[in-house]
């Protein structure tokens, strides 16, 4: 049984694993495997730390099962004066991809925007060779608005695999949606 929960800075480890963890299994092609295959997890744990610590226009909501973390994803409330609150990160932990978790973290998402937001509309960035992952928001009736390329992690160089790009999915009012 899931239970969900909104994250707190005390949670910044458990988080940074998972998403340290996706990238290195979802980011392969667009991030360099010596980026991928370094101390990504340091970087992700005061990237998670400085963002739990500090949550103002942001929401972090866990979805947990006796394993532990089974997936999470993080708000920027109105992050995008054109397309509305952004959905920065989603993931969900391996062995729970396909079992609701996902669909249930995008689910309070929208229902932060409705609660919280200036405007109902959400976006998302997704990579260009996550397929699975574009399926996925397809599904849940985001459209692909626009591509652009993909910025180095941190701006440092080196970090990207040639010139990857990512896909803005968008939801243009998440109460009209399906949510």
């Amino acid at each position: 049984m899931d239970t969900f929960r909104n994250a707190g800075v005390e949670d910044a480890e458990a988080v940074a694993w998972l998403h340290a963890d996706s990238w290195r299994r979802h980011y392969r092609g667009a991030y360099a495997d010596s980026y991928l295959d370094g101390d990504i997890l340091s970087d992700r744990v005061r990237v998670w730390s400085s963002r739990l610590a500090a949550p103002i226009g942001t929401v972090t909501v866990l979805a947990e099962d006796d394993a532990g973390l089974a997936g999470f994803m993080h708000l920027a409330v109105d992050g995008d004066d054109r397309w509305g609150s952004l959905v920065d990160n989603l993931h969900v932990r391996l062995d729970r991809q396909r079992t609701g978790v996902g669909t249930e973290l995008l689910r309070r998402a929208a229902a932060a925007v409705v609660e919280l937001a200036r405007t109902r509309a959400m976006c998302l960035w997704v990579q260009e060779q996550n397929q699975g992952a574009q399926r996925f928001y397809a599904a849940m009736g985001g459209t692909c608005v626009e591509k652009s390329p993909i910025e180095s992690p941190g701006g440092v160089a080196g970090r990207l695999a040639g010139s990857p790009v990512k896909l803005r999915i968008a939801w243009p009012d998440v109460g009209d949606s399906g949510f």
